[in-house]
């Protein structure tokens, strides 16, 4: 049998020296300032404005679509396009969610879907959002997906887990869609054993996966949006600590993700070249 991975982390034996001596010294392992530093890191390296730590790429396919339904983007029983030549995990959630999947066929030649397929699909179908599986460091003609997906006023998601890196015409896979998700499972471009994260540029779904992500309270947003769901639910400041505004769930990293994260995110850009 050959191995996919031959070790946990790139320069592993110094990664788990330096593991053992944050947990050693750690006051606390539950999200803190590592998970807070390695989403502004990581968002910074992807020229993406805000970054959405969670505890696997299956869960940033999760909070990101019930985020879109907590904001009034999506809706039940609106329909999904996805990739057809996926992960399990990228179709689960529409199903879970009350959505309904319509898979499009990918181009022999890429693996991935062309906006021709994209196009003969939503003539047959009407699509409210469209989620792309960006395979194996590939893509068809994205930019081309994005300007009919704009016109359309189709919502265009990338799943970006396997094509960190990557670019397409002066711009980075994972940045053409409203947002794009990652994986750093350990068999991926950076390990953080496990991990996840949804990546944006729209500060009100970034405020939004913050608050699903953690159960639905509002704990881990800016103070001024906290006050806005005060005054708008009418919750006194006390109650604020256990009020739940929204759908959510527990899809939290932990602060030995975020250590892992900021000290592999420093070999990213040599490990995207040796793959």
């Amino acid at each position: 049998m050959i191995k996919l991975i031959k070790s946990t982390f790139f320069e592993e034996k110094q990664t788990k020296v330096a593991l053992t001596e944050f947990i050693t010294e750690a006051n606390i392992l539950s999200m803190g300032e590592q998970c807070k530093l390695f989403e502004s890191n990581f968002a910074k390296h992807q020229d993406r404005k805000h970054c959405c730590f969670v505890n696997s790429g299956s869960s940033a396919n999760l909070v990101l679509l019930q985020s879109l339904i907590n904001l009034g983007r999506l809706k039940i029983g609106d329909k999904i396009a996805f990739s057809s030549l996926t992960w399990s995990t990228n179709v689960m959630p529409i199903i879970q969610l009350g959505l309904v999947p319509i898979p499009i066929d990918v181009e022999l030649d890429n693996l991935n879907i062309s906006s021709n397929k994209t196009e003969e699909t939503c003539r047959n179908e009407s699509i409210k959002c469209l989620f792309v599986t960006n395979l194996l460091g590939f893509c068809s003609d994205l930019d081309e997906i994005e300007k009919y997906c704009s016109s359309n006023n189709i919502i265009l998601l990338e799943d970006n887990c396997e094509s960190l890196g990557s670019v397409l015409k002066g711009k980075r896979l994972g940045n053409f869609g409203l947002a794009s998700t990652t994986s750093f499972f350990v068999g991926h471009h950076l390990s953080t054993i496990e991990g996840g994260s949804v990546l944006t540029d729209d500060k009100e779904l970034h405020d939004m996966l913050m608050i699903t992500r953690a159960h639905g309270w509002s704990r881990n947003i800016d103070s001024n949006l906290q006050s806005e769901l005060l005054q708008k639910h009418k919750v006194d400041t006390f109650y604020n600590q256990y009020s739940f505004y929204e759908l959510g769930y527990n899809l939290r990293p932990t602060e030995i993700n975020g250590f892992l994260g900021n000290i592999q995110l420093a070999y990213l850009d040599l490990m995207i070249n040796k793959r």
